[in-house]
């Protein structure tokens, strides 16, 4: 019984990156959902790389991971509370450049201009070929809804290649898009 437990707890991650705002929002839903996501890193053994922010989202979600025993790295170009381990970086290429380069997927869950700016970024690396990681967007209650809208839009005026719209799986439950994204 205690091997079928392990065998179900197995991913193919080991570090998933989780891009995500230090604000909670106004909706509970996105603070639930980063629990859930963290509770679904600790259950499939998989370690949190992430901005290094103890408040708001990030901050939930590195706190369920580092409470659930999991490894947590934070990289941070400012000072302030965080979660687990921190490395210090020079600024925000190092830290963007070191998260992609420490994970085996990324994850964006809501926020604001740097979640999605650093969301772009990974899609693009990726659409230029510089990594081939999985690229994952919690859509929380529709909060990307808009975003997926203007990728779809992207393609059918001829910016977005279909095969570059594939780039990013979309779900809206942390369960859901952890099973698409294994």
């Amino acid at each position: 019984m205690e091997i079928q437990q392990e065998e179900a707890t197995k991913s193919r991650f080991r570090r998933i990156c989780v891009f995500c705002g230090t604000s909670p929002g106004k909706n509970p839903s996105y603070q639930l959902a980063a629990i859930q996501l963290g509770k679904q890193l600790v259950e499939r053994n998989i370690d949190l790389v992430y901005g290094g922010g103890s408040i708001g989202l990030m901050g939930l979600i590195s706190q369920v991971v580092f409470d659930g025993g999991r490894h947590v790295i934070g990289y941070v170009n400012i000072t302030g509370e965080t979660v687990g381990e921190v490395r210090a970086v020079s600024g925000m290429h190092q830290r963007k450049a070191e998260m992609a380069r420490q994970a085996d997927a990324f994850i964006a869950l809501p926020g604001g201009y740097g979640t999605l700016e650093e969301l772009l970024e990974v899609i693009t690396w990726a659409q230029l070929g510089i990594h081939d990681k999985p690229v994952g967007l919690l859509n929380v209650d529709g909060y990307y809804n808009s975003l997926l809208s203007f990728m779809d839009n992207a393609v059918a005026e001829g910016f977005i290649t279909p095969a570059a719209r594939h780039i990013i799986v979309s779900a809206h439950t942390a369960q859901d898009l952890m099973c698409k994204l294994e």
